[in-house]
């Protein structure tokens, strides 16, 4: 005889995953230790934000004070970072955010935010693969191999053709192809793919202290006056609103230790590992961000850098080695690879985690015989983001992005108070300090960026939302396993 648990007789509006109902043990490999945590948390941090985001937000909202703003995000990130920490301490599932949220806030507030990680990883990722097209076909042609151009870029842009007249292009393949090959890696293994981002994360963050230490060296003082530019009358144009507008557009860039929290799952003692991944990943990629953007805007002069889709090649010109500039291309093409990496491998754990808990159809639960991954997942997300980096011109998205990253960081900073007062006496491996203090902080610090973000960003994040909806009230609400009857 069966009968419906407690939870589904609630409105699908409110009604929690209770604590003791989360599923832990669902064919997923725990083999991640706090090194390969850590190793995915930098390399799904350090990519776009720091190589391409940096200059914009130098040269349109807070010059040499970009320092600033990334240490403003640096806070905020560190506020939800350790609320991060304390949830996935008590609750190691797959999902990150979402589950935390389907614990702590409900259902409804879990559809929103696992919607919206969709957004912040499938676009992400489809973004950072056209960034890192365009950086391999400028190494391709120094090295005297061109392309096809018109096999490199989306239709809605134009490309200067070997005769030098201009075409719109067809496809963007090479994006295409990186996103395929990261996806099988991703299928074939954590294991492998942690060993892969290993390797990759080491190359990279080499290449950031060598252009550090050399450029170090070269640095014209006179770039960082004034240190922060008077704002021209506008908000976000420089000024203390620019850096705050800045710390937004960067935001994108501190994505990182969200993913490390989607693999909760697959770590050896999440309890103990979880914290040291997020935390130790934050601290690492913070050091990196700072000693990286007060070289670049000492090397040149915020100014220079306006509409520069290349503002690290600019500021290498101003250094005395040739060498470093390939270098760089290549460290920046390792970087973006291990962001594709991390984002790929998040978005497949979210889809997992909902359609495990019925929101999502069961296909994106199954995980491989062989290899148990949850390989449709990431089949499904290697369609998708191979057909938006290919055909379309994605790249201004990256404040979309950023703004998905803060809502994520508010609601999970909110999931630690409400859990508090829901389950005070449940077991927490790792606890914030201060009582509610830190928490408190993390909302305002997280909110404030969001509200210095620009009114289309906004917009869009609102239809976002809204077409998800639709999907919940369609499937999610009534594929529910709370909304479900339990076996008697």
């Amino acid at each position: 005889m069966s009968q419906r648990p407690a939870s589904s007789a609630a409105s699908p509006f409110t009604r929690c995953m209770p604590l003791d109902k989360l599923e832990t043990k669902l064919g997923l490999k725990r083999v991640l230790g706090p090194g390969s945590l850590i190793a995915l948390g930098v390399g799904t941090t350090i990519g776009a934000g720091l190589f391409s985001l940096t200059g914009i937000a130098a040269s349109e909202n807070a010059g040499p004070a970009v320092i600033l703003s990334f240490l403003v995000a640096a806070i905020a990130c560190g506020f939800a970072g350790l609320c991060y920490s304390e949830l996935a301490s008590m609750i190691p599932i797959a999902g990150s955010a979402y589950t935390y949220a389907y614990v702590t806030l409900g259902e409804l507030v879990a559809w929103i935010i696992g919607w919206d990680l969709v957004l912040e990883y499938a676009v992400g990722a489809a973004t950072v693969a056209v960034s890192w097209s365009r950086y391999v076909v400028s190494l391709l042609d120094s090295w005297g191999l061109v392309l096809p151009p018109r096999f490199t870029a989306s239709p809605f842009e134009t490309v200067m053709m070997p005769d030098g007249s201009m075409a719109s292009g067809l496809v963007n393949l090479p994006a295409a192809v990186v996103i395929c090959f990261v996806s099988m890696i991703l299928i074939r293994g954590i294991t492998q793919s942690a060993i892969v981002n290993s390797v990759i994360v080491t190359i990279k963050l080499l290449i950031i202290a060598a252009f550090i230490g050399f450029g170090f060296s070269y640095i014209n003082p006179s770039n960082y006056h004034p240190f922060i530019p008077p704002n021209d009358g506008t908000f976000g144009h420089f000024g203390w609103s620019g850096i705050m507008r800045a710390a937004g557009t960067i935001f994108f860039a501190y994505v990182g230790f969200d993913a490390v929290s989607t693999t909760a799952q697959e770590t050896k003692n999440p309890a103990r590992d979880m914290p040291i991944g997020i935390l130790g990943s934050l601290v690492v990629c913070t050091l990196a961000y700072v000693g990286f953007s007060y070289v670049m805007t000492g090397l040149v002069n915020y100014k220079e850098m306006v509409g520069d889709a290349a503002p690290v090649a600019t500021a290498i010109n101003h250094t005395p080695f040739p060498w470093l500039q390939l270098a760089i291309k290549i460290g920046i093409i390792c970087g973006f690879t291990s962001v594709l990496m991390g984002l790929l491998l998040g978005q497949s754990r979210v889809f997992f985690a909902m359609s495990r808990d019925g929101l999502l159809p069961p296909m994106f639960s199954k995980t491989h015989p062989r290899y148990q991954t949850p390989w449709l997942s990431n089949l499904f997300f290697m369609v998708i983001t191979c057909l938006l980096s290919a055909f379309l011109p994605i790249s201004d998205l990256g404040h979309m992005t950023s703004i998905g990253t803060l809502l994520a960081f508010v609601l999970v900073c909110a999931g630690v108070m409400v859990l508090r007062r829901k389950a005070p006496d449940a077991k927490r491996a790792f606890r914030v300090p201060g009582g509610n203090i830190i928490p408190i902080l993390g909302i305002l610090s997280c909110g404030s960026v969001m509200v210095a973000l620009d009114t289309l960003t906004w917009v869009r994040l609102v239809i976002w939302l809204a077409i998800g909806m639709v999907i919940y009230m369609a499937y999610g609400r009534y594929h529910s396993k709370l909304a479900q009857p339990s076996e008697g």
